[in-house]
């Protein structure tokens, strides 16, 4: 039970990716009260839980038989496991795609005590119930059917990770974008206020004054030509702000709706952005 081949390992990592996924939609979507496809691929597969899976069986079953240091092995390495992921995640996509910055005792949201709790009663569950069958199944397939499962579903997944990676890299930089537009808009709508009160200040001051005429003439033209540039800018911001937030309809079933909980230290405005309008998308 506790030496298998490198395929059979392969085997065992796809079978929990895709068990973590039940877990993962059924919580999510019983919380939300409508299906979730969650995760960060397409493919009902949560890397997360089959690298979790594999950490607990290395790290528990050598000391299977000791409940106390089955759940202490597994709840220590699974968290592990979810802080760097998720650490290295935010690092690279600019999101976190899990956030328990609102549990009571996390660590930078990464991990909190009670995730890390159910880790180890899940290792519990793993190496004394879920396992067993699993073993028994992966065993009882011959080498060739193993190898070959493993090799389509391993295409398939690497497929489905390349083309998930570029999304969710896509989407970082359409957030740091947005949220660039956002602040040169607000820069530009306070430069035309400013130039819209100078304007009437000037008009004002020379009104009684005999050139008022010509002071006016050419204060206007000024202040319509600089206007003019100012609302020209603003238009173009304004339309490709609409662009980048267009950006979500051409994934319908994407990285936010897959992550409802995902949030963004430096972009969160520009991700609740796009979570609304990706909602109100899927409505129309």
């Amino acid at each position: 039970m506790f030496v298998y081949t490198w395929y059979q390992w392969l085997l065992f990592f796809f079978l929990y990716c895709f068990i973590g996924w039940i877990i993962e939609t059924t919580y999510v979507s019983v919380r939300s009260l409508h299906f979730v496809n969650r995760g960060f691929l397409r493919l009902p597969l949560l890397p997360l839980y089959g690298s979790g899976a594999i950490i607990m069986l290395w790290l528990s079953l050598p000391v299977k038989g000791n409940i106390a240091m089955v759940f202490l092995f597994g709840m220590t390495g699974a968290s592990i496991l979810e802080y760097i992921t998720g650490y290295l995640m935010e690092r690279l996509f600019k999101m976190k795609y899990w956030d328990y910055s609102k549990n009571p005792f996390n660590i930078n949201g990464y991990v909190c005590l009670g995730t890390s709790i159910a880790w180890g009663f899940l290792t519990i569950i793993l190496t004394e119930v879920v396992h067993r069958p699993l073993e028994w199944l992966v065993l009882s397939l011959s080498d060739t059917v193993t190898i070959s499962l493993v090799i389509v579903i391993a295409i398939v997944f690497l497929i489905d990770t390349v083309l998930s990676v570029r999304e969710a890299l896509d989407l970082g930089r359409i957030l740091e974008s947005m949220t660039k537009l956002k602040a040169e808009l607000e820069e530009v709508q306070v430069q035309i206020s400013l130039l819209k009160a100078e304007t009437t200040q000037k008009v004002s001051e020379f009104k009684n004054e005999t050139m008022v005429k010509i002071t006016n003439l050419k204060t206007e033209t000024a202040t319509v030509i600089k206007e003019s540039a100012l609302m020209e800018r603003l238009q173009s911001l304004t339309e490709n702000k609409e662009k980048m937030t267009g950006y979500i309809s051409f994934h319908r079933k994407g990285i936010l709706r897959r992550n409802p909980t995902a949030s963004s230290k430096f972009f969160g405005d520009a991700l609740n952005e796009l979570k609304e309008y990706s909602k109100k998308y899927k409505k129309s």
